[in-house]
């Protein structure tokens, strides 16, 4: 029998998903990262660690380095590296990370934010045309243009010295090994190559890795990455000032500033002075459990908090999982949240996010919007407590779901959830030296301002886009929820 808790909160995250899509995708021109098709898993149960991930190879290596006696940390890192790998559609170290953690031993949660920044270089107008318009989805997101800084590779380094047990070297040794000696292509993988081949054809070095000989990588090939497992090696053994001073960078700043048709703007500059940002982290007591997640930039915890914050006034459990009546309240919850959250929430040092958001009092005053049986027709943001009037507008980021995410326990009890992601699916097609590059840029609001008012998550230099990824960890007497401890 699935809990109330879990059904709730991963309804919540599935509703969010296409909140996101209805805020931002022009009908018919755009979608998210494509689905294809449905796989059934068996429940699994265990005593002492536990890995979830969204590829075999993937679970394998990360199982690995738990039976080895790494830590939850360790086994994230490799996970995430051969997710890079062999899924590199959603996910990768030219792209970003968001790690929830629980310390065992501390009994403390913490969170971690590998989130892209906005070139030095970076203006309001980056995604204006000439007549001032946004520009197209995927005009600005295909090239240089969209490339922020990425954060990835230094939050698996940052997180590792400060929690990790096996040698960084380690970590890296499996993915290096099925880079040189190839993996078995995924449907999922070829179908999406298939799906995306004229912006995927659209710069060499990507087209020749995912179209060897003319034609898309097919399911049940071989598929080896040749420059993905020196550039790993590299960082195995040298750290990561290849990446963010050295060789790789440079190498990354050169293609995204070479491109004829779209450049960007990023440099060495941006990339050194690249900073992982250890924030608290964000919980909403819900009948008993605290549901923790990120922060801002990150509007994973704020919105989670406040649709539950809203949803604490319904009986949702009595309702149960199939009742119409608790998908249309989660729903028109999402929506109320949704419209504080596209006008409130951006990156806390650059904007004064409201405290108010999750006030009780606040909430339940939204919460009788909600009637089940009668869908909301509208909705608008809210002033919580704080906000005397509104005098910003909301931002229109095109943001589509295409991320990963890992669940992991260790044999000690920490517990790690990391959501990481290049953006769209394939980010901005632009591969360098075996990994694709982000798009993230397309995160932020492509008007900085509408009707004369300027928008929290407009682009500026040094700032994060706000994210809707929301890794979770939900805490009970104290414990994440189903620790092995």
């Amino acid at each position: 029998m699935i809990k109330p808790i879990t059904w709730i909160v991963v309804g919540i995250f599935w509703v969010q998903a296409r909140c996101i899509l209805a805020e931002t995708a022009p009908p018919g021109e755009i979608a998210p990262e494509p689905g294809t098709g449905n796989t059934e898993q068996e429940l699994v149960k265990a005593s002492s660690y536990m890995i979830a991930a969204a590829n075999p190879y993937a679970v394998s290596a990360g199982y690995d380095i738990l039976k080895k006696g790494g830590s939850a940390i360790d086994a994230v890192i490799t996970t995430q590296l051969v997710l890079n790998l062999v899924e590199p559609q959603s996910s990768g170290i030219g792209g970003l990370g968001l790690v929830v953690y629980f310390d065992n031993n501390s009994r403390q949660l913490s969170t971690w934010e590998g989130r892209e920044t906005a070139p030095e270089l970076a203006k309001a107008d980056h995604f204006l045309d000439k007549k001032g318009e946004p520009l197209a989805f995927y005009d600005a997101v295909v090239g240089g243009h969209s490339v922020a800084t990425p954060g990835l590779l230094k939050l698996m380094y940052e997180v590792h010295q400060k929690h990790g047990k096996l040698d960084w070297k380690t970590l890296f040794e499996p993915t290096i090994k099925l880079a040189q000696e190839g993996f078995i292509v995924s449907p999922r993988l070829a179908r999406l190559v298939a799906m995306d081949q004229t912006r995927l054809s659209r710069y060499e070095t990507t087209r020749n890795y995912f179209y060897p000989e003319g034609r898309p990588v097919q399911e049940g090939e071989l598929l080896k990455n040749l420059p993905f497992a020196s550039t790993l090696s590299l960082i195995a053994g040298s750290g990561i000032d290849p990446f963010y001073r050295g060789e790789i960078g440079r190498d990354i700043v050169t293609t995204v500033n070479s491109v004829t048709d779209n450049p960007g703007l990023l440099s060495m500059s941006d990339l050194s002075g690249y900073e992982v940002k250890e924030r608290d982290p964000v919980c909403m007591d819900y009948r008993g459990d605290l549901i923790c997640g990120m922060g801002p930039p990150s509007s994973g915890g704020l919105t989670v908090g406040q649709i539950l914050g809203m949803l604490d006034h319904y009986e949702l459990p009595e309702l149960g999982k199939d009742n119409p009546d608790s998908w249309q309240l989660i729903g028109d919850a999402t929506r109320l949240a949704f419209a504080d959250r596209g006008l409130y929430i951006a990156d806390p040092d650059f904007v004064n996010v409201p405290e108010g958001l999750l006030d009780k009092s606040y909430l339940l005053e939204r919460s009788q919007q909600l009637y089940t049986g009668r869908p909301l027709k509208e909705v608008a943001p809210g002033l919580p407590p704080g906000v005397d009037d509104i005098s910003q507008a909301p931002g229109e980021a095109l943001e589509l779901p295409a991320t990963t995410h890992i669940s992991i326990v260790d044999s000690d009890g920490n517990a790690v959830a990391m959501t990481s992601s290049v953006e769209n699916a394939f980010g901005s097609r632009l591969m360098v030296r075996g990994f694709l590059l982000n798009n993230s840029m397309t995160d932020f609001s492509l008007s900085p301002s509408v009707d004369g008012k300027l928008v929290a998550n407009r682009i500026e230099p040094g700032k994060r886009p706000m994210s809707s990824m929301s890794p979770t960890i939900v805490l009970r007497d104290g414990q994440p929820l189903s620790s092995p401890m």
